[in-house]
Order: structure tokens, then sequence, then C-alpha cells
């Protein structure tokens, strides 16, 4: 059994957390949001009254906050000076390479351990415990922190050094917007030819079309009964968190100065989605904005 402190209780952090009680580990939470505590007490999680104390007496911290800010202020301010000497910190939100970066300098600087372990799968993936996770960090803490991210998880990777986790994220998030954006096209160009959602569907699941936003995450209601499209958009991955993620991504492109005209261009369509009405559907709404003539 590992003692670990959870914090950030919300939509994604609570169903992780519940996994780690049920497969017999001891946590304690914490989450600034009185909500979000009582929705972990409920569920039979004890919250501490601070994140200083929540991490007083951790074998393990894993953070799931909503910026990179947020984590290196609470690595900063509160929870590194309150750790026992190397405790490993799993850092789980989604930030910048750099902030992630920062977060492991602070860490070790601190005497303790961290990896960059973001997640993907959405809450359905937390519920169920089929998270994939993208691992920055060294070979000897990715192996201590293994066990349990294969709690939480399905699908682990080691990616490389610290950062290199997000860095994965922001690629295949990247990739996960343009290809939303492509399928939610062909279906608004396939309505307006005359063919029938489920008549498209059948062709492109099975041909080289094939993709994660056809099969999984249809944009259209019918062929896909788990999808979104099937319950109003209701995430999921909310659009405003796909603006996030590229946001990150466009940060990375200019960075790098790299020719990414599919990723500039999704980030800002993305940007007006989440500027309206797609802040808090499923990314995969963005099919209402197309066939609206909205991008």
């Amino acid at each position: 059994m590992t003692r670990v402190a959870f914090l950030g209780l919300g939509h994604m952090g609570l169903p992780m957390a519940r996994n780690l009680v049920a497969a017999g580990h001891e946590v304690h939470g914490f989450d600034l949001v009185p909500a979000a505590v009582e929705t972990a007490q409920a569920a039979g999680i004890p919250v501490a009254a601070s994140g200083a104390d929540a991490v007083a007496e951790a074998d393990v911290v894993i953070t799931m906050f909503p910026a990179g800010k947020h984590v290196i202020e609470a690595y900063r301010t509160e929870l590194l000076a309150a750790a026992r000497p190397g405790t490993l910190f799993i850092e789980s939100s989604t930030i910048a390479v750099d902030e992630a970066r920062a977060a492991h300098a602070l860490a070790l600087a601190a005497g303790h351990r961290n990896i960059d372990a973001p997640v993907s799968g959405g809450v359905v993936g937390a519920e169920n415990g089929t998270l994939a996770f993208m691992v920055g960090g060294s070979d000897e803490d990715f192996a201590a922190a293994l066990p349990l991210l294969e709690v939480m998880g399905k699908r682990i990777v080691h990616c490389g050094g610290p950062g290199l986790g997000q860095a994965a994220k922001v690629c295949n998030n990247m990739v996960l917007a343009v290809s939303q954006i492509a399928v939610a096209e062909a279906f608004v160009l396939g309505e307006r030819l005359g063919l029938e959602h489920q008549a498209l569907f059948d062709v492109v699941s099975q041909a080289s079309g094939q993709c994660w936003s056809v099969t999984t995450n249809c944009p259209v209601p019918g062929p896909v009964p788990t999808s979104p499209a099937n319950r109003d958009y209701q995430p999921g991955f909310a659009g405003a968190l796909m603006a996030k993620d590229l946001g990150l991504a466009l940060q990375a492109i200019e960075q790098t100065s790299t020719d990414a005209k599919m990723g500039r261009l999704a980030q800002e369509l993305y940007a007006a989605f989440a500027a309206g009405d797609g802040a808090t559907r499923d990314f995969s709404g963005i099919i209402t904005d197309i066939r609206d003539d909205r991008v």
C-alpha cells in the first residue's frame, strides 16, 4: 500500500483517486473548490485542510491542476517544503513543456523526485481506469510511479526525459484536433451532397479515413451510440479544454519555429468555438459551427 496525496479532485482527479483507493492505496485529497471537497468526502476520500497537510506524510503526490501557473505556485509556496525528502511528485495536469521542466527542477532542488504524466482519455477513461499516460522523467522515477499509473490507466508510455510527457500530449492533441475538424467537415459535406450519416460512417470507418474521431467520437448522432453527439455534445472533453491544449501547442510551435499550418488553424478554430457555447460542449460539437458556417 502506498500513501498518496491527490491534489485536484475535479472531474478527472476524483475518479482517478477513487481507483487508487479501490486498489488498496491510502489516499488523502485536497481541493480548493468546496463542491469538489464535498463530493470527495461523500466518495469516502479523506480531504486535508490544506495542500501542505495532504502531502506531509505522503509517499507520492499527484497533482491535477487547471494550468501550469497553478502547479508552479503550489510547488514553490507550499507543497515541496511540506513533503518528506525524496517524495515522488507525479504532475498529471496538462501544462506547457517548459512549465513541466521548471516544476521538475524545483522538485529536484527541494530534494524530491518528479515526473510529468499528463493523461488522455477524458472523464470516461478516468472513471474506468483506462487512461493513457504520457510520461517524462528518469527511468528510475518512471519505474517507481508505474504501479500507480497502471491502476489509473491502461496505456502508459515513457516518452523520455523531463517535459517529454507534456511534449507528447501537445503533439497528440494537435493531431486529435485537426482530425476532429476534418471529420466534422466531411460529415457536413456529406450531408450537403445527400449522403446519409450511417452510409458515410460505414465507408470511412473501414477505409483510409478511419480514425478515433470517426470510430469513437463520431460528431453526428447515430453511427456510434456512445459518442457525445448522441447526448447533445455533453463532454467528454470540453471545447474549452481543447482550446487550452491547442494554446499550449501554439506556444510550442512558436518556440520551435515549426511550420505547422494545420495546428495553427485548429487552434484558431477551437479558440473561436470555446469563446461561444463550445466552452462547455464536447469538442466534437465543433461540427455545429462548421454546419452553420461560423468557422
